[in-house]
């Protein structure tokens, strides 16, 4: 057959999906070059797909990537020819970026919008916003010009980006106040992809993402870029032990002095030269829109925003960011998957993705422990079968599947197992887990632990005093438990693969032992569909997952 090539793993399809087959020796070649441009939607055990979308080609676009290398990928990939209506669909999208810009303005507070392509120009001129917001300013060729105010700014990108255009913001950004602060060098040296990382955001004119496995040195990363601006700063957080290990960091690795730290949450309000704030404070009063503690914070004169987590950023909190749109924004994430669909406000409002290593690029080098992934199936016993069958409402039936009682003997197995590693064992609902901890004689720690007992839970984990630890979600997000070789994760939270980034994370910090990621699946329930999805995430990070029945 013409054009036809067996060994190669891609089949590009003309709706812009592309099945990726597993089982072939060009696979890993076939998925890193995908991945690049592509967001993957179903990875089922044989043959992965991808979709090609405007926003996955923009974000590979303001990393760095063209659409000749692109198209290339996918030629010397695909197992049948790439239809050419695929290849002009990726030639338009790329042709999009850079078309429209945003610059700043002669006078103070003003901005202008620059379109430069004519269709894109018919869009902007027939916007009922941009008629009543934006004054038109001349046109240049092809060219057209509008005046906004700077109060708009973040505003002008999203509504740009929905009438099908990105923004390449060029309006600049304020310098912020002056810090002395520089990084220890006699404590720890950057990785050279930490530095090429720092390098490429500050070159960008200071709003960006950076994707990096949990690991693999995003906290360091935002501590150089602080260093290399010299401003104060505002670290946006998921929670209060996030803020306490972010300021111990700051504190081991930089020349700040602790009284210059302040932590700006339910347990206080201190707004310091680097202020650490949680995303729970800045959403308190969400509901009545009286949320002051956005004004407070947006009146500082920060240098830079770092938004730690960004693909959990709370929706409120995206007001927040068009306000500080003059200030610098670095976003630090795992995954740019957010389940709520608003990657297109993370792209708008705190800036494309800038950079990324793919997790097992950082495994080879042993930056990253290299981690095996595996899905146990258990069945159930006859009485929860009964109930679970019998269930009608969605979560009820959630619950019943991750609480099966079988999977305490698979814990005990797998625990007795591992016996010279540090285990956690994390789970979502609150009875299984207390069940569990005293099956394994192990401490439980949860959202209702007072955080002085976390702390001190989470101090003698990393002593090696406890070997296994039973959490809750609360664990989900920045705990740094640097020994921890084995997860064992008894349910989690439907089909999240955010969830499924942030646990894997929790067990790849660089060490002698590989990791192990285990599942534990209810057999014939929902929780496998829940569990196929989750690890959509796996795939796209380029793992492969063993499933086992027991």
């Amino acid at each position: 057959m013409s054009g036809f090539h067996p060994e190669r793993a891609l089949i590009v399809q003309s709706d812009l999906s592309v099945l990726v087959e597993v089982d072939v020796p060009d696979y890993p070649k076939a998925r890193a070059s995908i991945a690049s441009i592509a967001e993957l939607e179903k990875s089922p055990e044989h043959v992965h797909t991808y979709r090609i979308t405007p926003l996955s080609i923009w974000n590979a676009a303001a990393a760095g990537r063209n659409a000749e290398e692109a198209k290339a990928g996918l030629v010397a990939h695909a197992k049948y020819d790439v239809p050419a209506s695929v290849l002009s669909q990726i030639d338009d999208f790329f042709g999009r970026w850079g078309k429209v810009t945003l610059e700043a303005g002669h006078e103070e507070g003003a901005l202008v919008l620059v379109v430069r392509d004519p269709s894109a120009v018919a869009r902007v001129s027939r916007d009922p916003w941009f008629v009543e917001h934006a004054v038109p300013m001349g046109a240049d060729g092809g060219t057209k010009r509008w005046g906004v105010s700077l109060v708009h700014r973040g505003e002008v990108k999203q509504r740009v980006l929905k009438l099908g255009w990105p923004v390449d913001d060029r309006a600049g950004v304020r310098a912020g106040e002056k810090l002395e602060i520089a990084l220890r060098d006699d404590v720890f040296q950057l990785r050279d992809y930490q530095q090429q990382a720092v390098d490429i955001f500050l070159d960008s004119g200071g709003h960006g993402v950076v994707c990096l496995p949990c690991g693999g040195g995003k906290t360091v990363i935002a501590l150089s870029t602080i260093a290399k601006l010299g401003t104060r700063a505002l670290i946006l957080v998921t929670g209060h032990e996030a803020a306490e290990q972010w300021k111990r960091e700051l504190i081991a690795k930089t020349t700040i002095e602790p009284e210059q730290i302040g932590l700006y949450s339910g347990q206080g309000k201190e707004i310091k030269d680097v202020t650490i704030a949680t995303y729970s404070i800045l959403t308190s009063g969400a509901k009545t829109k009286a949320m002051r503690h956005f004004d407070v914070l947006a009146r500082e004169p920060w240098g830079v925003v770092i938004y730690d987590e960004v693909h959990l950023l709370p929706a409120p909190v995206f007001r927040l960011s068009a306000a500080l749109q003059a200030t610098r924004r670095l976003g630090l994430t795992a995954t740019l998957v957010r389940e709520d669909g608003r990657e297109g406000d993370v792209f708008s409002l705190i800036g494309p993705k800038r950079f990324d290593v793919p997790w097992r690029d950082l495994e080879a080098t042993g930056f990253i422990a290299a981690a095996r992934c595996i899905e146990r199936r258990v069945p159930m016993p006859d009485d929860a079968r009964e109930r679970y069958d019998g269930a009608i409402d969605q979560h009820e039936r959630a619950r019943l599947a991750a609480d099966n009682p079988a999977k305490d003997d698979m814990v005990r197995e797998l625990v007795q197992m591992h016996q010279d590693d540090q285990i956690l064992v994390i789970g979502t609902y609150l009875d299984q887990l207390e069940r569990l901890s005293k099956v394994l004689n192990a401490p439980l720690l949860t959202g209702e632990t007072p955080h002085p007992k976390r702390e001190e839970l989470y101090a003698a984990f990393r002593r090696g005093e406890i070997r296994v630890l039973v959490v809750s979600k609360v664990a989900n997000f920045a705990i740094d438990l640097p020994d921890a070789s084995v997860l064992i994760q008894v349910a989690g939270t439907f089909a999240s693969r955010q969830e499924e980034a942030q646990r894997l994370g929790r067990i790849l910090r660089p060490k002698r032992r590989g990791a192990w990621f285990y599942t534990l699946v209810s057999q014939g329930t929902e929780e496998v569909e829940w569990a196929r999805n989750r690890q959509r995430f796996l795939a796209e990070q380029g793992y492969g997952y063993d499933i086992e029945t027991t």
